[in-house]
């Protein structure tokens, strides 16, 4: 399955974190960011990640495009509601597609974890169905 991987710069070492821990779930996965994202779970985990451009560059309309496509399985964006986004419309945008496509989207650490659980337990293998 194809996991989609976006964290607020706030929230880029939760996404390191969240992605060491699960690493054993993630690998068996194509994994899937924007650039600054990836670069970093890259480094922290050795997984290999197909990196898109840095968010604020165009990154997010990419993984827009993936997702539109249909070509995104889970989505984990670890997001910062706290702080506002100059790029605010491209993360409404996400989210959007997401719900529109029907793609499991994670916000946060706590749903990040069930989603990639349920991945590991084959609970969204409906996704191939899907494709």
């Amino acid at each position: 399955m194809n996991i989609g991987l976006i964290a607020h710069d706030n929230k880029k070492k939760l996404m390191e974190n969240l992605c060491i821990a699960y690493r054993h779930i993630m690998c068996k996965h194509e994994l899937y960011a924007t650039g600054t994202t990836g670069r970093l779970v890259e480094e922290a985990t050795n997984l290999v990640v197909h990196k898109y451009l840095s968010a604020r560059l165009g990154g997010e309309q990419q993984m827009g495009a993936q997702i539109a496509g249909n070509d995104v399985d889970v989505m984990i964006y670890l997001r910062d509601p706290v702080t506002i986004q100059d790029y605010e419309s491209e993360v409404n945008s996400i989210t959007r597609l997401c719900d529109i496509h029907n793609i499991p989207l994670a916000t946060n650490l706590a749903s990040a974890e069930v989603l990639l659980l349920a991945l590991d337990r084959g609970d969204l293998d409906w996704r191939n169905v899907v494709r």
